[in-house]
């Protein structure tokens, strides 16, 4: 080849680039700017380090264009490709709203599917930033059938890699999804909006008016539907909290979290923890405040944090380690267990286990909640599926009852009966059927009755029935509570637990799959 045809193709492939950076074009960039929503390219640029993203199938384009003799956009509605968070590998599409809307078309749908299929034979994680008006109406079943092989390749890497979806504007009917079946959904608030039917279809079948925010906006998914796990107030902060949550991953299933740093296990801190904690089991307290006492700098990434808040998920370190927590709420419903905290805990176990993340649960619980909206709502099933996942989990499992621990909640609270490794318990403990209160109640009903001094009689029967049947003792005799420990010894506790359970093994009985209560 001549060095002028070199030339002449070297500027036809500088020309093509350039033409495929514009995506939709100029005009349609500014007016993605005038919505307060950054490109693709740019929010590709926010997420990877500086420098590392590598495009793929940027020349490819679709089967339809928006008018007729319109030409077809180099790389069609997304941007793909993989590069570098924090060092580590991530794969990554980029819906592209100035192009037809972000439509999935089946160009479209080959871009995202090639991706999933490199993070999976790589073993890398895939970040999804949805941006999109749905199924490109002018392709009919291939805009379909482009939506039906990303939902397959999202259930096959479910548990394999971890899966992230930003949600950057609308993303309707079947585009929700895919983000439905990853692992974390984060929303940018006032741009992001999720329904599978929108409010002129709500109104024309149902009769009912409701606006894109009020049935999709982060509100609804942040405290009501639960189906958001992260809200964030720009996209630049977005972008900031998915690298945050990133470092708390490993790459795929397996391999575990990077450790990051070195720590004590003694940490000084925990001497606040009795002043956090009250000894009487009626009074509340923010089990954040423990949360923050225990983690490495008192960095807890929580999951849904308005979501079910009488249960707090999330992710921090132990010396350095990546650990899930768990913990009942007691400033919140007393930090009773009911449907979504059950179905949020459950589902936030069941993520840990997959990816090798040790899960410490904080017990300070007083039952299920009772109520006919929680029976017809299926509690029994809900409830159920905490069981199942704490009970399925094979990672290292470590609790610490606080307080309180009563009835089927206390079985269900990572107990030692759902195979906890070691379960530890504060002095101030109780574990019983039920509390004492209501205990002495029922056994002593006569007794207290006949009392010529009943309140004395009750109240020395609650004192003897705690003595007897609910302190810590009675269950670290029996061996459910592996050790009763110093509040002030938590930290250490669990670190040196989770040092000895660093090479647990743990075999389940040969099956397909379990058929978890959903």
């Amino acid at each position: 080849m001549t060095e002028p045809n070199t030339k002449k193709l070297l500027q036809e492939l500088d020309k093509l680039r350039s033409q495929s950076r514009l995506g939709g074009g100029k005009h349609r960039i500014e007016q993605q700017h005038l919505k307060g929503k950054l490109t693709a390219r740019e929010r590709i640029h926010l997420l990877f380090d500086e420098g590392s993203f590598r495009e793929i199938d940027s020349f490819m384009t679709s089967h339809s264009a928006e008018g007729e003799g319109e030409a077809k956009p180099l790389g069609d509605a997304v941007v793909t490709g993989y590069g570098n968070v924090h060092g580590r590998l991530i794969f990554a599409f980029s819906q592209d709203f100035t192009v037809m809307g972000g439509s999935v078309s089946d160009t479209v749908g080959k871009k995202i599917c090639k991706i999933i299929d490199l993070a999976m034979k790589t073993g890398a994680p895939v970040v999804g930033l949805n941006d999109s008006g749905g199924a490109r109406i002018q392709e009919g079943v291939l805009s379909l059938a482009a939506y039906g092989e990303i939902f397959f390749r999202n259930t096959q890497a479910s548990g394999v890699i971890p899966q992230i979806s930003v949600i950057l504007g609308p993303s309707a009917g079947g585009a929700v999804y895919s983000p439905g079946i990853t692992d974390f959904i984060f929303m940018v608030r006032n741009v992001a909006q999720m329904y599978i039917t929108g409010p002129d279809v709500i109104k024309a079948v149902i009769g009912e008016e409701v606006t894109h925010e009020e049935l999709g906006g982060t509100l609804p998914h942040n405290t009501k539907s639960g189906v958001s796990h992260f809200v964030l107030e720009t996209e630049e902060e977005c972008f900031l909290e998915v690298r945050r949550l990133l470092t708390f991953l490993p790459s795929n299933n397996m391999e575990d979290p990077v450790v990051q740093g070195l720590f004590e296990s003694k940490s000084p801190t925990n001497s606040n923890l009795l002043k956090i904690v009250p000894s009487e089991s009626s009074k509340t307290y923010d089990i954040h405040e423990v949360l923050l006492n225990i983690i490495d700098d008192h960095d807890f990434m929580e999951i849904q944090k308005d979501y079910a808040q009488n249960i707090v998920i999330g992710f921090g370190r132990l010396a350095g380690r990546s650990v899930g927590f768990v913990g009942n709420q007691p400033n919140h419903l007393a930090g009773v267990l009911d449907i979504n905290a059950s179905v949020k805990a459950a589902r936030f176990v069941r993520f840990c286990d997959a990816f090798n993340i040790p899960i410490v649960t904080f017990i300070d619980v007083p039952g299920f909640l009772p109520g006919t909206d929680q029976e017809y709502g299926g509690i029994i099933r809900h409830g159920a599926k905490l069981i199942y996942a704490y009970a399925e989990a094979t990672v290292p499992k470590i609790s610490v009852l606080l307080r309180k621990a009563y009835g089927g909640a206390y079985i269900v609270m990572s107990s030692k009966h759902l195979r906890g490794d070691i379960n530890l318990s504060w002095p101030s403990a109780e574990i019983a059927v039920m509390g004492p209160d209501s205990a002495v109640n029922i056994i002593h009903k006569e007794k207290i009755a006949n009392s010529k001094k009943p309140e004395q009689t009750r109240a020395k029967l609650i004192e003897t029935y705690k003595y007897t049947h609910s302190n810590p003792y009675v269950a670290a005799g029996h061996g459910f509570i592996d050790n009763v420990i110093n509040p002030d010894e938590t930290r250490e506790h669990i670190i040196n637990s989770l040092n000895m359970l660093q090479n647990k093994r743990a075999d389940m009985p040969p099956k397909k799959h379990g058929n978890i209560p959903l």
